[in-house]
């Protein structure tokens, strides 16, 4: 049985503190965090800062190096980089429990932080370890499942499920497509940059709780 947790954390005690303390404006998110040789390392959108301020005070952020700008999209940009070694994070706590990071928006200081526990014993863990560490942080909605049968069970948001359902049902995803990204941000009401963050969280959602965590099925003779 799966639990989830969302939960603020104060920047100081996940990553980029100092380079969100710079910049007030700065939105990142986090898409994912790979692991290699006890190295993480997350790859991350930045959105409503400029580039050359946000490469400064990155560069200059103690909680991570070898900063790379990996690829441009409408008014996002995704970097990669390497979290320094240091226990006394969540980024930390939630691996030694071998937990996933589902999702995490940091802004003016704090993160929003969503996580998939495989069951209880997992979470304990992480509890333990965020106490051992004087980690601080607020849960703020805690919730399980068993059945992998509705959006938020595949690690989906209610407003990513309705831009994922909305999308489909328009024929986004046909090819040729059958409408556009502003039809459906106009069908839902929200801004063609909103429904493209919403439509490419959710899709990393599905892959982390499908994908990532389904054996491949034998191939058939």
């Amino acid at each position: 049985m799966s639990l989830f947790a969302e939960f603020h954390v104060p920047s100081e005690d996940f990553a980029l503190s100092s380079t969100l303390g710079r910049l007030p404006d700065l939105v990142v998110e986090i898409d994912r965090v790979a692991a290699a040789d006890e190295l993480l390392t997350p790859y991350f959108w930045i959105s409503d800062v400029d580039l050359d301020e946000f490469e400064a005070a990155a560069g200059a952020d103690p909680s991570i190096e070898d900063l790379r700008r990996l690829d441009d999209f409408e008014s996002a940009s995704l970097y990669r980089a390497t979290w320094t070694e240091n226990v006394d994070t969540m980024v930390y706590a939630s691996t030694q429990a071998g937990a996933t990071i589902l999702e995490a928006k940091g802004q003016r200081g704090v993160w929003n932080i969503r996580i998939r526990f495989d069951d209880r014993e997992p979470l304990e863990s992480f509890q333990e370890y965020a106490h051992r560490f004087d980690i601080t942080y607020d849960l703020v909605k805690l919730y399980e499942t068993e059945h992998p049968r509705t959006g938020s069970q595949y690690g989906l948001t209610e407003k990513q499920h309705a831009a994922l359902d909305t999308a489909w049902e328009m024929g986004y995803f046909e090819e040729p497509r059958e409408t556009t990204l502003d039809e459906v941000a106009d069908e839902l009401d929200i801004t063609r940059q909103s429904l493209s963050q919403r439509l490419r969280r959710g899709h990393h959602a599905l892959v982390a709780s499908t994908i990532r965590v389904t054996p491949l099925a034998a191939e058939k003779a």
